[in-house]
């Protein structure tokens, strides 16, 4: 039951809120970054349900990732080591790659500093 408390418990409500997190952010706010962008590379932006569940993955691996991390720093150094690992990292990559549009950072940046926070907070409070 321990377990279950202090380990699947936290994990499970971090990776449900970053998955939300993520849909909001990418879905509604800056879908149109995305779609115009990859239109002007002549791509389609993927948003079948398998990228989803991709997604849905990647939520949990960032939650396990914040979790374990959080049992070594504070909570602000977990949200900004588990931000930069999770975010800067990706956005390094699909920049080098050329699918990045980088007028959304100006929006990502502090929504998804917001979403490590929270997801940190969740860790904390509920292990």
């Amino acid at each position: 039951m321990n377990l279950i408390k202090k380990t699947i418990l936290p994990v499970f409500l971090a990776t449900i809120w970053i998955s939300i997190s993520e849909f909001v952010r990418n879905e509604f706010l800056l879908k149109s970054f995305w779609t115009k962008h990859y239109k002007d590379l002549g791509l389609t932006f993927p948003s079948e349900p398998a990228n989803g569940a991709v997604w849905g993955i990647w939520s949990l691996f960032f939650a396990v990732g914040i979790f374990i991390v959080a049992k070594k720093f504070s909570l602000i150094q977990t949200t900004f080591l588990s931000w930069f690992v999770a975010f800067v990292m990706m956005w390094l990559v699909i920049g080098n790659l050329g699918v990045f549009p980088y007028g959304i950072l100006l929006y990502a940046i502090p929504l998804s500093i917001l979403e490590s926070f929270i997801a940190t907070l969740i860790i904390k409070k509920t292990n």
